[in-house]
């Protein structure tokens, strides 16, 4: 499985990481079959948000270590080295960038943008 990560360098400057999570064939819910899964990760809160059409979030770095995974509508991610992702349903991010200049975020389309939102324990 593949998601992106969203982090800030040493001098502040935010990048984008493309990342593998390694999935595992266990025996997780029998007596159904094996399934294929990740190591868990330790959460401290879940939410729900909706960006509408028309949102923008100027600069701004994010408030916690968190994911983003991206249930319906498209929004566009720019970091401070200059280079721009577009992430749609099915699309996971991971954010780190809590210091620095931050990203941009846009939403793109007509469509609002549904996500669940994961914190992780700072």
């Amino acid at each position: 499985m593949k998601y992106t990560r969203v982090y800030a360098d040493s001098k502040g400057t935010s990048h984008f990481e493309d990342r593998d999570l390694e999935l595992a064939e266990v025996d997780f819910v029998p007596p159904a079959p094996p399934l294929f899964l990740s190591a868990f990760k330790r959460a401290s809160q879940i939410a729900f948000c909706r960006l509408p059409a028309d949102w923008f979030g100027d600069w701004h770095p994010t408030p916690h270590h968190q994911f983003f995974f991206f249930l319906s509508g498209e929004i566009e991610v720019e970091v401070s080295d200059g280079k721009v992702h577009r992430f749609g349903p099915g699309s996971v991010v991971q954010l780190e960038d809590i210091g620095g200049k931050g990203h941009v975020t846009r939403v793109i389309g007509s469509e609002d943008v549904l996500a669940a939102v994961v914190q992780l324990p700072d």
